[in-house]
């Protein structure tokens, strides 16, 4: 891989489980982003498989384009498989056990992706300010606002890191993702309200 990192669940303070993500390189200009979830100690009662995710894309122009989309293990009501046609400006696939076949707009990212996107962003100092982000069944758009710069405790040392959040209008759902510029904006750190 090209990139590999684990990072520990919290809730409440309680270590709930692990994620590890990684990057690989598939061809000259296409990857393979992963994420496997698995729950850990008394969690594993309500989540006793693991959730993965995996994003194909490729880097064209300078930008990240999504090409397959894959979120198994929630049980089959949760699981997606979406295609990304660029010629036809759709996705096409299942998700949550429906059929999606729905027309999306230019620069539309998936749940991995987006990130590969925001990280390439920031590196050439373009700060995002809206994603459109393909969530379950259409592409919606979130909002990115910069909210702070903060200096983290990690495994890996003191690293400073610019915190993000992002949230879709008329939604309370808000995410922060604390992104360390030593690391080329890796997400040291997420959260989800």
């Amino acid at each position: 891989p090209l990139f590999t990192a684990t990072y520990a669940l919290e809730w409440h303070g309680i270590t709930a489980g692990y994620s590890t993500l990684d990057v690989k390189k598939t061809g000259p200009d296409s990857y393979t982003y992963s994420s496997r979830i698995r729950a850990h100690g008394i969690f594993l009662v309500a989540f006793p498989g693991a959730r993965t995710q995996t994003s194909t894309f490729r880097i064209e122009n300078d930008h990240v384009v999504p090409l397959t989309y894959r979120e198994e293990g929630g049980g089959k009501d949760d699981d997606e498989a979406l295609e990304f046609d660029w010629g036809a400006m759709r996705a096409r696939g299942t998700s949550e056990d429906k059929m999606v076949d729905v027309e999306i707009p230019a620069g539309t990212q998936d749940p991995l992706s987006v990130q590969i996107e925001l990280m390439r962003d920031l590196i050439a100092g373009h700060p995002p300010q809206r994603f459109a982000l393909f969530d379950k069944n259409e592409a919606k758009q979130y909002d990115y606002t910069r909210e702070r710069t903060q200096t983290l405790d990690t495994p890996l040392g003191h690293l400073d890191t610019i915190v993000y959040r992002s949230d879709r209008p008329g939604s309370d759902k808000v995410t922060r993702l604390w992104l360390a510029e030593s690391l080329g904006y890796i997400p040291v750190q997420a959260e989800r309200e």
